[in-house]
């Protein structure tokens, strides 16, 4: 209250509740905008390990051929990256998460209008949400309403795909990989949507 008073008694000011709720947002976008930088940084890692070419990498990366230049020079001086599997049959959780992300995303624009997992896609998408063990939780429990109530309209694929994700996470793998989650995820998640896009 003492707060709200002062507020009103001297408008030239802001309140710690609202300069907080104002930059709370704020620090979401940018916390999100430095962690997709970092992510790209190891995309451009592991474009670079597959042989393209730094053009080619920065057409597609949409930055200067210098900037890739310096990337894929310190890629090169530090440690090689493991070898990339790209088969959608493995069980780690980063991986399981990812793919968790691109059905439900998938799920999301083909039932946008009725889908209950869109929010929280959008909200995964912006960097509100984090694969945190609760917003796995809670990201499963959305797609499974969705699975159930578009069942008819549904390809089969979307349920196949969500079985196994749900049987790989319900079950932890022993498996370990030394790439990063956020990679593990960009890519499963691309993955299980391009696989998805064929089967429908």
């Amino acid at each position: 209250m003492a707060g709200e008073e002062s507020a009103h008694q001297n408008p030239e000011t802001l309140t710690e509740e609202q300069a907080e709720r104002m930059l709370a947002g704020m620090n979401e976008v940018i916390r999100a905008g430095e962690e997709m930088r970092k992510l790209r940084t190891e995309m451009i890692k592991l474009f670079a390990g597959f042989g393209w070419t730094q053009d080619r990498i920065a057409q597609l990366t949409d930055m200067s051929q210098p900037a890739v230049s310096k990337q894929v020079t310190k890629y090169r001086t530090g440690d090689p990256l493991p070898p990339t599997n790209l088969s959608l049959d493995q069980h780690d959780e980063h991986w399981l998460e990812g793919r968790l992300w691109g059905l439900a995303e998938e799920i999301s624009e083909t039932f946008y209008e009725t889908a209950r997992c869109t929010r929280y896609v959008n909200a995964i998408a912006r960097g509100r949400k984090r694969f945190t063990p609760h917003n796995v939780d809670e990201l499963r429990r959305l797609v499974e309403e969705d699975l159930m109530f578009h069942q008819a309209e549904m390809p089969g694929s979307y349920r196949d795909a969500y079985d196994q994700i749900s049987r790989g996470l319900d079950i932890p793998s022993k498996a370990t990989t030394t790439a990063s989650a956020s990679v593990r995820r960009a890519l499963a998640h691309q993955i299980q949507r391009d696989r998805l896009r064929g089967d429908a």
